[in-house]
């Protein structure tokens, strides 16, 4: 392994756990705020965070700007738009489905968005490997010793967040086609901004939104905003100028892992070796499924763009 691909793996590796512990901010976060509310204020400093790698990249670029690619300027907002559509299901989703679970449980079961973006993409015409069908059988019983019960039921909290798994993997479908045809620093801001926008105006509609409130839950907040979006993005960016996307993704899927570990250091939250068996499974079938991709093709989907 050379230097160039030792040092782009360690970022992958810390991008993964910020988005790991950032399931326990996103727990923590529910004991001072609403989830729309939470969602709302993260990932509007996530966009603003975003501003100065704009402006420093626009700089490099020469006044290229940062509209660059085949798509006009307005189509290309429009689309930007949809993805924000797009991510503010599947955070929502996410966020609510928190409530009701665990950290660890959260993390594991937003993972299946790996195994179900070339799922879908195969109804897109996209090729699906062997690989990809053996990892899927993997990771749904590792989900079915994680979240089904001995009664044969699955906790509200695992199949809302099951459910944002879906809009992840229609996001990271999305972005694959967007992404190559404008800067995708500045399609990721304003996907934010959208996600943030709807996120407030649901937080007034349902939910009691105070600055009081805000303040008390500042930490977590921060957190998923500036560290989960912000940092941890930017570090993928950087590292997946030199990393194969397949190979990212690998690394990627470790935030499960993490997940779980910050869980049970900061939350107290433990689980079931029964639990812990399907988490085990599920990450197998991860790998599984994106080693399959990395041997197949020399290009991917998009890694770890579920945006924590």
């Amino acid at each position: 392994m050379n230097k160039g691909t030792f040092k782009a793996d360690m970022l992958l590796l810390i991008t993964a756990a910020i988005w790991g512990f950032a399931f326990v901010a996103q727990r923590a976060g529910m004991e001072y705020v609403g989830p729309f509310t939470f969602n709302g204020v993260r990932f509007g400093l996530g966009s603003v965070s975003l501003i100065p790698l704009i402006l420093y990249l626009r700089r490099r670029e020469d006044g290229e700007g940062p509209w660059r690619g085949s798509l006009r300027l307005t189509l290309a907002l429009r689309f930007s738009v949809l993805t924000g559509v797009v991510l503010f299901a599947g955070a929502s989703l996410q966020q609510v489905g928190i409530v009701y679970t665990t950290a660890g449980k959260a993390g594991f079961i937003t993972g299946l968005y790996v195994i179900l973006v070339p799922i879908i993409g195969y109804r897109w015409g996209q090729r699906t490997t062997p690989g990809t069908w053996a990892g899927a059988i993997l990771a749904l019983a590792g989900l079915y010793l994680l979240s089904v019960t001995e009664t044969f039921s699955i906790e509200r909290g695992d199949l809302l967040v099951l459910s944002s798994a879906l809009f992840w993997a229609i996001h990271v479908l999305l972005i694959g086609w967007l992404s190559p045809q404008m800067n995708p620093i500045v399609l990721a801001s304003i996907q934010f901004a959208v996600c943030s926008a709807l996120s407030m105006i649901a937080a007034f509609a349902v939910e009691t939104v105070a600055l009081k409130t805000i303040l008390e839950g500042i930490v977590p907040i921060l957190y998923g905003g500036l560290c989960s979006v912000g940092i941890a993005y930017t570090l993928q960016v950087v590292a997946q100028r030199t990393a194969h996307p397949a190979h990212a993704s690998i690394i990627l899927t470790m935030e499960g892992a993490f997940a779980v570990l910050g869980g049970w250091l900061l939350l107290s939250e433990v689980l079931s070796l029964r639990a812990l068996t399907g988490c085990a499974l599920m990450l197998t079938g991860m790998i599984v499924s994106e080693i399959t991709a990395f041997y197949i093709s020399d290009r991917s989907s998009p890694a770890g763009s579920h945006l924590k």
